[in-house]
């Protein structure tokens, strides 16, 4: 491990003052964060709730009934599940800036399952629970049940919610290539709009003007109107505005591409260093394809910089984009930012394409000389692009600065280069304020998993760590 750049001293004051306001940045986020959990949890119960009000607690009369009433339930609550999905991917400011896009997502998809599940109930228990009523078998009752109105659309939005929830699966996703996942991803909104008009039609469940059927449009409404505001009107209206195009396109290492931007207006856009947008490049080549980047450098009002990687097809088009290229973007996005600090004092750990959102981070960040440490890593010395200027960056704001090159050991699974491991290296003599720091981790998922539980392993509070993920 080399030191490049050393530290100056720190001002005791100015730190109490600040560990003071990150303390209650962070206490205002995890409130917020637990109102968020409250409301998820509170609308599936005010789903079952509002039907047992209006007069379902009386359905339970005969084995009939109670499965109906059951069925009913189930699908009440598997639905109000889907629209929370659907605001949880929405991109609405406030929870990403309370519980950051990553985890956001997380929370989707971990809701997708039940949701199928409750869904497919709803429709067993109301087959069984009307082929008792009529005295047939449940799948007789098929037939009369696609006779009622909006029926048939409601089993063909079962249906393409089976797809998408099957091709999510993490075994199924692996045979997809994004852009086909994504495609079938979309039939979730087809399958929510077909759902709906059964719901309003079919029944008295939500009847005209009951509390009932209040409830649910101002929840349909909610969903749908946040993907069309924060999907497609905010990024259309964000992108017209900014009118960014690319500006220069520069290979600064095998596999390695900076875009500079040009654009109007650019410090309007609100990042932070460390956030991301979702860009999308308007040649016949990429315009299909969005992409996640971070930027690499804080904007200037007239300019930008992402760094890219090619990984994949995908992200190799985008190092051939002609200048002029008209560019459109949706952030910026994240919590790998100056939004999650809970301590004044930083520890940065980044390796490979993961320096470009810690560049712009250190470059954004607020501390105090001495408060920073950063540990560039890198395999061999052609993975160290952008370094000098976190170098630079570090000297001129007063942070420490290591850099660690060369390949990790054969044996064991630490993150360190082996020279470093076998010099007796660790996470502590590189970091010796590790608990009074927040630590920034971006890399290589496998990589970074392994400083992640080292970190996690010397007690660091789990709301002082922060790495962001961008599988799909």
């Amino acid at each position: 491990m080399t030191t490049q750049v050393r530290t100056r001293a720190t001002n005791p004051h100015a730190q109490i003052e600040a560990a003071d306001d990150y303390r209650r940045g962070y206490s205002r986020r995890a409130r917020r964060s637990d109102v968020f959990v409250m409301m998820l949890w509170a609308s599936g119960a005010a789903a079952a709730a509002l039907f047992l009000a209006s007069g379902g607690a009386a359905q339970f009369g005969s084995i009939a009934q109670t499965l109906t009433s059951i069925g009913i339930i189930t699908g009440l609550v598997g639905t109000d599940f889907i629209l929370v999905m659907l605001v949880l991917a929405a991109r609405i400011p406030l929870i990403d800036r309370t519980i950051g896009h990553d985890r956001a997502i997380a929370v989707h998809r971990s809701l997708g399952k039940p949701a199928l599940y409750l869904l497919l109930a709803h429709g067993v228990m109301l087959l069984v629970g009307y082929g008792l009523s009529s005295g047939i078998n449940p799948i007789a009752e098929i037939g009369p049940m696609l006779a009622l109105p909006d029926m048939p659309l409601a089993f063909i939005g079962l249906g393409l919610l089976i797809a998408v929830v099957v091709t999510s699966v993490v075994t199924v996703r692996r045979h997809f290539s994004y852009e086909g996942w994504h495609l079938v991803h979309l039939l979730s909104y087809v399958s929510v709009a077909f759902a709906l008009p059964h719901q309003l039609s079919v029944g008295g469940v939500l009847a005209d003007g009951t509390a009932q059927r209040v409830y649910w449009i101002a929840l349909y409404v909610l969903a749908l109107g946040s993907i069309i505001t924060f999907r497609f009107v905010e990024p259309l209206v964000s992108s017209l505005r900014h009118r960014l195009r690319v500006a220069a396109v520069t290979e600064i290492a095998p596999g390695v591409t900076t875009i500079q931007l040009g654009g109007h207006a650019l410090r309007g856009l609100g990042a932070s260093g460390g956030q991301f947008f979702i860009w999308r490049f308007w040649t016949p080549r990429t315009w299909w394809h969005s992409h996640p980047i971070s930027l690499s450098a804080m904007p200037t009002e007239s300019t930008a910089r992402i760094t890219i990687r090619e990984l994949g097809a995908g992200s190799a088009r985008l190092s051939a984009v002609p200048v002029g290229t008209r560019v459109s973007i949706e952030g910026p996005y994240g919590l790998f930012s100056e939004a999650a600090r809970t301590s004044p004092k930083l520890a940065i750990i980044a390796a490979g394409i993961g320096v470009t959102p810690v560049r712009a981070l250190l470059e954004h960040a607020s501390f105090s000389p001495g408060e920073a440490t950063v540990l560039l890593r890198a395999s061999t010395p052609e993975e160290t692009y952008h370094w000098d200027e976190i170098r630079a960056i570090a000297e001129a704001k007063g942070a420490a600065c290591y850099s660690m090159v060369g390949h990790r050991p054969r044996r064991g699974d630490s993150w360190m280069a082996a020279s470093d491991v076998a010099r007796g290296v660790t996470l502590e003599t590189a970091f010796p304020d590790l608990a009074d720091s927040d630590v920034y981790l971006c890399g290589p998922t496998a990589w970074r998993d392994l400083v992640e539980a080292e970190v996690r392993a010397t007690g660091v509070r789990p709301e002082q760590i922060h790495a962001e993920r961008f599988d799909w």
